[in-house]
This record gives C-alpha cells, structure tokens and sequence, in this order.
C-alpha cells in the first residue's frame, strides 16, 4: 500500500488542471489492485452556474471522468510509469454505467477503482462512487496507454 496523495502530488500522474482535475486526494493505493479517493464538490465549481440554476447538480459525466482520473493514478502506480516518462492514459471506455443518486455541493464524493483487466496496453476497472456512504454511480471503465 503506498501513502497518500494530495492534489499537488496528483499533478505528477495526471496531465489535468483546474477545472478539470477531478481528484482532490488518493487516500489508497494498492498497485496492481485498487485504489480510493475523493473528491470535494463544492458550490463555488463553475459549472454549478449552468448545470442548473437554483438545483445545482453535478453532471454524470463528470463522475465518471473522476472515476477514469483515478483509474488512471492506478495505472500508472501499477506499471510504475509517468506521463513525465512520455505516457499518458486516456478515457477509453464505459460500460454499465448507472447513477443512483445525485451528487450536489456540499458533498465528499468518495471513489473506488479496481483493476479487471490488464492488457499490454489497455486497463480495466470497476468503479464506483459513493456519497456518505450511498451508492452514487458505479460503472466499469477502460483506460488505454498512449505513448508519445
């Protein structure tokens, strides 16, 4: 298991940046396994302004792209590479996605990948997403390995 990582930690394993880092902190990792983390959604997030006035909500979407950002911390722990290194992970894919609940400002957004499937360069992972322990989102998502 290695320690945890705060957000200026995550700048080495993901390319992302306000507004789009969507990790605050990986509290988990278990290479080759699984890994946990959160996300804080706050109300002063740009997007609440549009999506939707008066009922902020955050987008489905959104949660599976930090789903995918953490996936991607996971793989990168696991094949012991960075996108320093000249690699990269990308969103490849997302099957049985499903939303049970909504997520709105206020709320710790707790994350869970673990890996299903390791190909040469392709990864597969179960995630979910839970607020106070409820079931947010779950869906199983692909992560492919791009190399420049």
């Amino acid at each position: 298991m290695s320690d945890v990582k705060i957000i200026n930690e995550l700048f080495d394993y993901l390319p992302h940046r306000y507004p789009f880092l969507l990790i605050d902190r990986v509290t988990e990792t278990i290479a080759g396994q699984s890994i946990k983390g959160f996300k804080n959604v706050t109300a002063n997030e740009e997007l609440f302004n549009g999506h939707f006035p008066g009922q902020p909500i955050l987008p489905g979407v959104l949660i599976l792209e930090a789903m995918a950002q953490l996936s991607g911390v996971l793989a990168f722990e696991t094949k012991g590479i960075r996108p320093a290194d000249g690699t990269n992970y990308l969103f490849g894919g997302v099957e049985k996605a499903r939303f049970r609940r909504q997520v709105i400002p206020g709320d710790r957004l707790d994350l869970e990948s673990k890996i299903v499937a390791d190909r040469k360069i392709m990864m597969k992972f179960d995630c979910a997403a839970y607020v106070d322990g409820a079931l947010a989102c779950s869906a199983t998502l692909t992560v492919v390995e791009q190399s420049s």
